[in-house]
């Protein structure tokens, strides 16, 4: 028996790891006839000691992320998804992918980079990936950067 996916929530944060996660998760979603959810959250905790000398940084990070959803959200239905939203949140990443909004869109498939663009907090507190992996309602999909043909196959059987 065949599992569609109904439900893709694809968490992006301007990484090339992430846009790799874009990529496949257009793929699913076509395959499945589901509908694409792209998030992208700002985490306003990484802001705090800035917002002295910058007190609009987190309105720009706000911005970026629209910008950047709205590219990516083009991008999906010019290549043939029929559905996509765009969420862009405050909060920590390991709590709002996972718990919230894959709870809220009844998503049953996440799809992530292995590693984005904080390093510094993989370092410190573990990866976002291994989070939502661990703590995620859903089945989770973690792409890496390298070795494309291997991820190529495996997301072909998806």
């Amino acid at each position: 028996m065949y599992f569609a996916y109904k439900s893709i929530l694809v968490a992006v944060d301007g990484s090339a790891e992430a846009e790799r996660a874009f990529e496949k998760a257009i793929g699913i979603t076509k395959r499945n006839t589901a509908v694409l959810n792209i998030i992208y959250v700002v985490d306003s905790r990484s802001y705090t000691a800035i917002k002295l000398h910058e007190p609009h940084i987190e309105d720009e990070a706000f911005k970026y992320g629209r910008e950047l959803l709205e590219g990516y959200k083009a991008k999906a239905l010019d290549s043939g998804v029929q559905e996509a939203h765009t969420f862009v949140v405050p909060g920590s990443p390991k709590k709002v992918i996972a718990r919230d909004y894959a709870k809220q869109l009844s998503a049953d498939l996440i799809v992530c980079g292995a590693q984005g663009l904080n390093a510094f907090e993989h370092f410190l507190l573990g990866s976002v990936s291994q989070h939502i992996v661990r703590s995620s309602p859903c089945d989770v999909l973690v792409v890496r950067q390298d070795n494309v043909e291997a991820d190529e196959e495996r997301s072909e059987q998806l």
